[in-house]
């Protein structure tokens, strides 16, 4: 049932004190207030780009609440233009969340003692978990028993982003001591640095030695390039024992490559009925359907770039992590 200006409490009253007992003040836990109620506060300090009310953000919330909505209640206050309506105090991300979900009713309490910058103190002053405590947690989970894709349904996350916490337990030496001294705290930045390291571990490792050596996503970047350039050689990259496509080029694309100066092919031109024209590899990772990314150049021998079905994101995994489904002609 919905509340209106009177909201319900989460538990029953209790029971009628004896006589000779003295009251004592019970937490009583936060009310259940009717989402139609509550207004969003105009002058939040959050923007309407802010990356934390993307869809793709505020369905990751609404995926990690249970049946009954968010663990940590909304704070409120008395709308002063309309009675027995509420505007939001905390929680816009998690209200948001509650109408994607569905949800009727959401906990909250009423907090009128409220000041303009209340939000945007706890919003600055919000400290989450590092690197390394979510990757410990996700450790004591998999001893447990449980997969990286049960852990990411439960916290409402992707399998890809699971694995990449996952990747700061079992690091590569040169890399542990970088992130244990704190000079690289970016999952992202540790998890590209590990796939140069497979491929290329010495000049890896004396990068890193480097001690004014900035180890931002830029200066990985650029690492990765050179490496990637020092690997190929001046080699090229068609291999005729395999399809006509490599890295996502068509017959005609890659015989421009080789080729040089000589007539170009039609582009898309097959004239061949056996060969394929274009290749699309369908595949599983960590449970869920995804694609090779044939136009992006691999990392290190023995991994590839892939696309997930379900959400468009891309991540650099092993092979051996992934499942051949099926070729087919794009």
């Amino acid at each position: 049932m919905k509340i209106g200006a009177a909201a319900r409490q989460t538990d029953p009253a209790p029971a009628a004190a004896p006589a000779e007992a003295t009251a004592v003040p019970r937490d009583r836990g936060p009310l259940m207030i009717s989402i139609d109620l509550i207004d969003e506060d105009p002058e939040q300090p959050r923007s309407a780009d802010n990356p934390g009310f993307r869809p793709e953000s505020i369905q990751e919330l609404a995926n990690s609440f249970g049946p009954k909505g968010p663990k940590t209640p909304l704070s409120l206050r008395d709308n002063p233009k309309e009675s027995g309506r509420y505007i939001i105090n905390h929680g816009h991300r998690r209200f948001r969340a509650c109408k994607v979900k569905k949800l009727d009713e959401v906990p909250a309490f009423i907090d009128n003692d409220y000041d303009v910058d209340d939000q945007i103190i706890e919003n600055i002053q919000r400290e989450g978990q590092s690197p390394r405590e979510i990757a410990e947690r996700i450790g004591i989970k998999q001893a447990a028993g449980a997969k990286n894709k049960d852990i990411a349904a439960r916290w409402g996350k992707s399998g890809s982003w699971v694995t990449q916490y996952a990747t700061l337990l079992d690091l590569p030496e040169p890399i542990a001591a970088v992130f244990n001294a704190g000079r690289a705290n970016d999952v992202t930045v540790v998890n590209e640095l590990v796939t140069a390291y497979k491929g290329n571990p010495e000049e890896v490792t004396d990068w890193l030695s480097v001690p004014t050596q900035e180890i931002s996503r830029g200066e990985v970047r650029l690492l990765r390039e050179f490496l990637a350039e020092k690997n190929k050689g001046g080699s090229t990259m068609r291999d005729p024992n395999t399809l006509d496509i490599v890295f996502g080029e068509t017959d005609a694309e890659a015989d421009e490559g080789a080729q040089g100066d000589k007539p170009k092919k039609e582009k898309g031109r097959n004239t061949d009925p056996d060969k394929l024209k274009k290749a699309i590899v369908q595949v599983e990772h960590d449970g869920r359907p995804a694609r090779l990314m044939l136009s992006k150049r691999p990392p290190a021998e023995g991994y590839a770039w892939i696309k997930y079905e379900d959400d468009g994101q891309q991540f650099e995994a092993s092979l051996t992590d992934v499942r051949l489904v099926a070729l087919i002609e794009g």
